[in-house]
């Protein structure tokens, strides 16, 4: 990243943490606050645009979760009588997804026929 990029990020990490919206000329104006005198405005305008509606904090807070895990289901670990039906249907869902999958392979197109 160069010089530029990263006053745009910090810029945005400090409006973010202040609870205040992030556009681009905020961000410019902490930008020229810190003397960086080296930063384009596209590059705070591509920034605000990235970060329009999002919560900064919250995308730092879950940097490692993919979300690509199943979550174990709530009811397993409490033990609860009706946890058992809920995980069963989505098996059920599940092995229907498999299903359709596998059917379309059985259509007898192939890649190289």
């Amino acid at each position: 990243m160069s010089q530029s990029e990263h006053a745009i990020s910090y810029a945005a990490l400090i409006l973010a943490d202040d609870d205040i919206d992030i556009t681009a000329d905020k961000l410019l104006t902490l930008v020229k606050a810190a003397n960086v005198d080296e930063v384009e405005p596209i590059w705070a305008t591509l920034f605000a645009k990235a970060l329009e509606g999002k919560n900064v904090k919250d995308m730092l807070l879950n940097v490692g979760s993919g979300g690509g895990a199943a979550a174990a289901p709530a009811g397993a670990a409490s033990g609860g009588g009706a946890a058992p039906d809920a995980s069963a249907e989505e098996e059920k869902k599940a092995e229907k997804e498999e299903e359709k999958e596998e059917s379309d392979e059985d259509m007898g197109f192939g890649l190289f026929d």
